[in-house]
């Protein structure tokens, strides 16, 4: 998809430095400088089935189900299996079109892995993103991130391989090393090839201390294949940002704590963004659906200033010079 811009856009670097902060440590975003609304957005204290948040054992229609996502990408989430997606997923070679777009199509995909929603997931991105948007209301790279956060579940659908759910959604862990007791439904691990591999089953595994996550392969999913998208197409998103799109289901880390030992300072840094992220992330899902033709102008705004995905090249012909964006956001295999 090609988009034919009249003027080269701002992308706000400056404007972006006064309202962040500078901090080297943080890549230029300082969390105790960000403009908070407090109480604006409320915490509520039980999912929309009456249940509280993360409930995995809590009797009901979907948990058998939700159950079975966690049981399946135990047993086959390996080594093996995580770098085959990933060699096979960064070619990005297929499908291309806008963000946007790539949102609408979330109205066909529903998580089967979450206990606390079952709405089509465009409506989680927007509940997301909106409710970081009333407390954080000048961080408007963190409400981009809301909205883009869980774009990678499109590969459910059959234009991105139609993968199983287990492979698209639910926690994240590594692979590599012993898997952490925290994580959700830890005994189905001992069904997987890795689980009593002495390369694999210590606590460093094939890592060593602080290597850095950016170094630790993760179960494949909507998570890593966001991420992998994002760096490949060059990104202007800060790390903070890419470190939310890769972690934010790793939820043995950011909220057990974790494999905290294969952890950076970067990584640390990164981490109390994510923390506040998690927050609207977890708790804004509800049956209140968002008016999406009332917010969509903001988020397309949002999408041409910045963004991901949207390389910019000047183009000239005979009668005029206009700068073309090339939108290139999802390209991969339709199938393994």
């Amino acid at each position: 998809m090609t988009i034919i811009i009249e003027q080269q856009p701002d992308f706000g670097v400056e404007v972006e430095q006064k309202q962040y902060g500078v901090n080297e440590k943080t890549n230029g975003l300082d969390v105790g400088l960000m403009v908070h609304q407090p109480n604006s957005f409320r915490v509520p204290q039980i999912n929309s089935f009456g249940q509280t948040f993360r409930d995995y054992e809590a009797k009901g229609d979907r948990q058998p189900g939700v159950e079975n996502v966690y049981k399946m990408s135990h047993i086959y989430q390996s080594v093996d299996f995580v770098r085959k997606m990933r060699e096979e997923y960064s070619k990005l070679n297929r499908v291309e079109m806008s963000i946007w777009e790539c949102c609408e199509l979330l109205n066909e995909v529903v998580d089967e892995s979450d206990p606390d929603l079952d709405e089509p997931q465009i409506e989680h991105l927007l509940q997301t993103a909106e409710a970081i948007r009333k407390d954080y209301p000048n961080e408007d790279w963190l409400h981009l991130t809301g909205l883009i956060h869980d774009l990678g579940k499109v590969l459910l659908l059959p234009s991105f391989g139609e993968l199983p759910q287990w492979a698209v959604v639910g926690d994240t862990n590594p692979v590599g090393c012993a898997f952490d007791e925290s994580i959700v439904h830890h005994k189905y691990f001992a069904l997987n090839q890795d689980y009593n591999n002495p390369a694999y089953n210590t606590k460093y595994g094939m890592y060593s201390e602080g290597c850095g996550l950016e170094n630790v392969l993760m179960s494949f999913g909507h998570d890593d294949y966001m991420y992998i998208v994002a760096k490949e197409n060059n990104t202007t998103l800060p790390s903070a940002a890419l470190f939310i799109i890769r972690y934010h289901s790793f939820y043995a880390m950011h909220k057990a704590g974790a494999y905290k030992h294969l952890m950076n300072d970067e990584d640390k840094e990164n981490l109390k963004w994510l923390h506040i992220f998690n927050k609207y992330d977890l708790y804004s899902k509800s049956k209140v659906r968002v008016d999406v033709e009332n917010v969509k102008p903001y988020y397309i705004s949002l999408i041409n200033k910045d963004l991901m995905f949207v390389q910019l090249v000047c183009a000239a012909n005979r009668r005029h010079r206009v700068f073309v964006a090339v939108v290139v956001l999802f390209r991969c295999q339709n199938r393994l």
